[in-house]
């Protein structure tokens, strides 16, 4: 009982000690993880050979970025979900840098800046790694450019990615980039409207008038923001929204839900069952089976003629979206109705 009452105290403790941006606390390395989630696919498989590392990113015109986590770390989870769910900061993290995960209780052989043999925790100990996740972002020479001890939201992060990856602290330290490129925060809301469908989520059991939209996101997402404040609102938008019945899902949720084929199950195990990777992902389904999906950082136009695509029913006899939006364009155009692909 005294033991127990020792770690909570512990872990109460770290987390309090924490900075503004806060990080778990250091837990028990035989604790079951809650919070576990897959590292993407795109991380690199290394030797843990760091030296090596860092000249082999250098010569692909890149940068290390070490990620410690640990088993029982809810924020190394919304690290990979919440900001590695979002298009933008997957394609500069992997444009600017290689990420090699470490655990820091574990026991793979790490070859460290001296050369020197060691385990894994021996490596985040000698770092005095405290937190999870904590990341070091590295220059050409392995020294430490930013680290990060804690979970950053996603606005900060990417902000920290431009600063590291574009070389910045040449120029200037990174308080003085992040006063002068302050990134706007995420809303952390999801943009629920009026029209939109309501629990429970019934979709094989609806009148099948419509065909079916449903747009996974999340809460901290500023692209979800701006589908929602701007492309969404238009007009023209509004009007290919109403010939849908539309919900709007956290993809990460245990909602229940039924499927349009009849499946019973969560909100987050049917996006992953759909391999919803990223948000939004907007998928449009017709009598049940899917028809179409964005899941890209896309303009107004794009939007629009996605829907568009699955309403007129275009999907079935022209199977390239990109041939479609060239010749939809095409005749906007003849009518007068001028076409900003970025707008």
């Amino acid at each position: 009982m005294a033991r127990h009452v020792f770690c909570l105290l512990l872990l109460v403790v770290s987390t309090v000690a924490v900075s503004a941006e806060p990080g778990t606390a250091v837990l028990s390395p035989g604790m079951v993880n809650p919070g576990y989630h897959e590292q993407p696919a795109w991380f690199k498989q290394s030797f843990l050979d760091i030296r090596e590392d860092v000249a082999e990113a250098a010569e692909n015109g890149r940068r290390v970025m070490l990620y410690f986590y640990q088993d029982g770390c809810p924020y190394c989870k919304k690290l990979l979900e919440t900001n590695f769910s979002q298009r933008d900061i997957v394609e500069r993290t992997r444009r600017f840098f290689d990420v090699i995960a470490i655990n820091m209780w574990g026991d793979r052989e790490v070859v460290d800046f001296t050369g020197k043999s060691v385990s894994e925790k021996s490596f985040a100990a000698g770092l005095k790694v405290m937190f999870t996740p904590t990341l070091l972002f590295l220059d050409e020479q392995g020294n430490v450019v930013v680290r990060l001890n804690g979970y950053y939201p996603p606005h900060k992060f990417s902000a920290v990615m431009d600063y590291v990856g574009q070389k910045k602290e040449r120029e200037m330290d990174f308080r003085t980039f992040l006063a002068a490129n302050e990134p706007v925060a995420a809303k952390g809301e999801l943009h629920q409207d009026a029209s939109y469908l309501r629990p429970p989520y019934r979709f094989a059991e609806r009148e099948q008038t419509k065909p079916l939209l449903v747009m996974f996101e999340q809460k901290d997402c500023g692209p979800c923001d701006e589908l929602h404040e701007d492309i969404l609102k238009r007009p023209e938008s509004r009007e290919l929204l109403r010939q849908f019945d539309v919900a709007l899902l956290d993809m990460w949720a245990d909602t229940p839900v039924q499927t349009p084929s009849g499946r019973e199950t969560t909100v987050a195990e049917w996006s992953r069952a759909l391999n919803v990777q990223y948000a939004p992902t907007l998928i449009m389904f017709d009598q049940g089976s899917e028809a179409f999906r964005t899941e890209a950082y896309l303009k107004a136009f794009h939007i629009q003629s996605s829907l568009d695509y699955v309403l007129s029913g275009a999907y079935r006899s022209q199977p390239s979206f990109q041939r479609y939006i060239q010749k939809r364009a095409e005749a906007l155009e003849a009518q007068g109705v001028h076409i900003n692909l970025m707008e």
